[in-house]
């Protein structure tokens, strides 16, 4: 399933998943109150075909939880540049070490700490099976493509008991994506 309908059944199985998992990052004294989190409405605008750049060795990184957990190790997997509403982007793509190795995208952009979480969203996390449709590979070609429609807060967006890596510096975007999930409010 893709387009619309994927993407309304995704929110609605995040909600859902927020609202019952006993692992969820919503406190449990909130749950019963839990209304929903808040999206950007949908915008095809905000999907993107690129190519994944590859980076050697890839150089070994820290990323900053923000908590407790201090840094989580990572290696640059590659670099992703794209035109988003006019502006040239570039992202680098992760590779968790030690953990799976999956691929991790994390980005701030101009939204954040405003209208999104301050410490970022993540595009994907493929160790958590978080790509779904918001990372689809072209069979047979080099391109790849990637839809911010699915963009979501960390866990420590919720809760302060959780520490999430942060978004680092090389991923903080100059552009506004006015796409996926919206800083969450207690309020509805």
């Amino acid at each position: 399933m893709r387009g619309e309908a994927a993407l309304d059944r995704f929110r609605a199985q995040r909600d859902d998943l927020f609202r019952r998992h006993p692992e969820s990052p919503i406190p449990p004294d909130d749950r019963a109150s839990f209304a929903g989190l808040a999206y950007f409405q949908s915008d095809p605008s905000y999907r993107v075909t690129t190519e994944i750049e590859p980076i050697g060795e890839g150089e070994l990184v820290e990323i900053d939880t923000g908590g407790e957990d201090g840094v989580i190790r990572y290696r640059r997997a590659g670099l992703l540049n794209f035109e988003l509403h006019g502006a040239r982007c570039r992202l680098t793509l992760f590779s968790l070490v030690g953990y799976g190795g999956g691929l991790f995208l994390p980005f701030r952009d101009l939204t954040s700490g405003r209208e999104t979480y301050g410490g970022g969203r993540y595009l994907f996390d493929t160790v958590k099976n978080t790509d779904g449709l918001a990372l689809i590979v072209n069979a047979g070609s080099p391109e790849i493509t990637i839809d911010f429609n699915y963009a979501y807060n960390p866990s420590c967006a919720y809760d302060a008991r959780w520490a999430c890596p942060l978004a680092p510096r090389e991923n903080w975007l100059t552009v506004a994506v006015d796409a996926g999930e919206k800083v969450y409010s207690t309020h509805g």
